[in-house]
């Protein structure tokens, strides 16, 4: 896998899961009876559905509320993102101080939240992402009509992206897949002007063939200038690539056999080929 350029330094990362968040209370000092249940103001704000004081903690986490669930044990639950991009859970303690983020089992075993962030979360999720690729100006290659799409951000100058292209060939020649290449220009300077050159073509999906198929002998001809409406689209390729998650090329997304997006960044290996591709 190859890095963007270092212009793109606001790399989005997914956070890594968050722990425990809010600050705790000081214990009840020794001959103090216990803590007063709820006032009346915090009981009639979680009737009305307003987001506990203390969700705002693990904001600056990447944590974002989507909406609330039912939750055991009096505990109030939370169905968030993380970055923006990982589906996951928050309880609210009974008494509104203090929160947890993770996973939360009953005693089969069973991830209490599971079902509720599928169906909340990660679903309209990658359905939000799926529609995001679609939209983008990407470059086909295989068969219109081929029952499988799989988007790749795509260097004209990446060995592989070239070696994907590659290795996804009796799929796509068999008519099972289509990739589609959004192109990006991040791994060499003459990258963007490669890019113009197969996005700009009379034929783009014949452009992309002609640098594949040259890419030993230095690939496709780079234009000598990029016009304004394929600089742009350059430029918001480069910063999708970057909201999906990628940092280089190729960025590979597909949708699983649940039709929730799934991506691999870097060339698939071995039996992982399968999985992005399909049934050979």
């Amino acid at each position: 896998m190859l890095s963007i350029s270092p212009r793109i330094a606001h790399t989005l990362m997914l956070p890594a899961m968050l722990a425990l968040a809010a600050c705790s209370q000081a214990q009840t000092p020794p001959g103090k009876g216990a803590a007063a249940p709820a006032t009346a103001s915090a009981t009639a704000a979680a009737r009305k559905g307003e987001l506990p004081a203390v969700l705002k903690g693990i904001e600056k986490h990447g944590f974002e509320v989507v909406s609330e669930f039912d939750a055991p044990g009096g505990l109030r639950g939370f169905a968030g993102m993380v970055g923006g991009q990982q589906p996951a859970a928050a309880y609210v303690t009974a008494d509104g101080k203090h929160v947890l983020v993770g996973s939360l089992f009953d005693a089969e075993g069973n991830e209490v939240a599971a079902e509720t962030l599928e169906k909340l979360v990660a679903a309209p999720m990658s359905a939000k992402m799926w529609s995001k690729l679609e939209a983008s100006a990407w470059v086909r290659d295989g068969k219109a009509d081929a029952p499988r799409v799989v988007y790749t951000f795509s260097d004209a100058n990446c060995p592989y992206c070239h070696k994907f292209w590659e290795a996804a060939r009796p799929w796509v020649d068999a008519g099972k897949v289509q990739l589609r290449h959004i192109m990006v220009g991040v791994i060499r300077e003459d990258s963007p002007a490669k890019a113009a050159a197969i996005m700009a073509a009379r034929d783009p999906s014949a452009a992309l063939l002609e640098n594949e198929h040259q890419f030993d002998r230095g690939g496709i001809k780079p234009l000598p200038s990029i016009s304004r409406d394929i600089a742009a689209k350059l430029d918001a390729n480069q910063v999708l690539m970057v909201e999906m998650g990628f940092q280089g090329t190729p960025g590979i997304l597909f949708q699983d056999a649940q039709g929730q997006v799934q991506r691999r960044a870097g060339l698939p290996q071995g039996n992982d080929l399968q999985a992005v591709l399909g049934p050979r």
